[in-house]
């Protein structure tokens, strides 16, 4: 049984860590200028160029009510429980209109859990800033999360869970003048649905068994900061 689930960990650690290696040459990838001919005629068929960027990110988790779990036969409330995360996440518009693809990587610097999360992104843009003066944009997101398996019926260390987002972004120093690096800067708020690999009803996990579901909702406040290339 011991070895079984050393193979799982050990697998899904691998795993783990193909795909932040493939996040980051893409990431590589994307701080690599282009030639000179594409800078003065930019192209793209479907994919365009990528940006890179980094979200100090302060998410409050657990909204909508306290949930009750049982620990050595004693209940206990679990309410809104806060945590501050660095996302490195790399943005991929397309020629699609009002579609575009994110790749994240997400750690939690300041506690002992020190697992990545990686998350792959569609986007739907709701409005842009061409609808708002230069100020707000919005988009939902359906994402496919992969991070470390949290329930009984998870078949290996780190499990695909399926979440839903919304993002609202405030373009704060618009009215610079373009070139400006601080022009790219972004305040953004973000509501999330976490909709499955969450504990249920029943479910123990670790010394907990939950009494009731597991919250699914949770928002985040965050700053965007683009790394490379730069928008105008």
């Amino acid at each position: 049984m011991g070895e079984g689930c050393d193979e799982e960990v050990a697998g899904g650690l691998r795993m783990a860590r193909w795909r932040l290696t493939a996040f980051c040459f893409a990431s590589a990838c994307a701080a690599v200028p282009a030639p000179a001919a594409a800078q003065s005629e930019p192209r793209c068929v479907i994919l365009c160029a990528p940006e890179l960027k980094v979200e100090p990110t302060w998410t409050i988790e657990n909204l909508g009510g306290p949930r009750r779990v049982e620990v050595d036969g004693e209940v206990e409330s679990v309410g809104v429980e806060s945590a501050f995360e660095l996302v490195l996440a790399l943005d991929v518009p397309t020629t699609i209109p009002r579609v575009g693809f994110t790749f994240e990587a997400i750690f939690a610097p300041f506690t002992d859990d020190n697992s990545v999360e990686i998350e792959s992104e569609i986007n739907f843009q709701l409005f842009d800033t061409e609808q708002t003066g230069g100020w707000v944009s919005s988009h939902v997101d359906v994402v496919d999360q992969f991070s470390p398996g949290e329930t009984p019926r998870a078949t290996s260390s780190y499990t695909h869970k399926l979440d839903f987002e919304w993002d609202t972004a405030f373009h704060l120093f618009n009215r610079l003048p373009k070139g400006h690096w601080l022009r790219n800067v972004e305040a953004e708020v973000s509501l999330d649905y976490l909709a499955s690999g969450l504990p249920k009803t029943g479910d123990v996990v670790g010394a907990e068994r939950f009494l009731d579901d597991a919250n699914p909702w949770s928002f985040s406040v965050l700053m965007i900061i683009p790394l490379a290339p730069l928008a105008p």
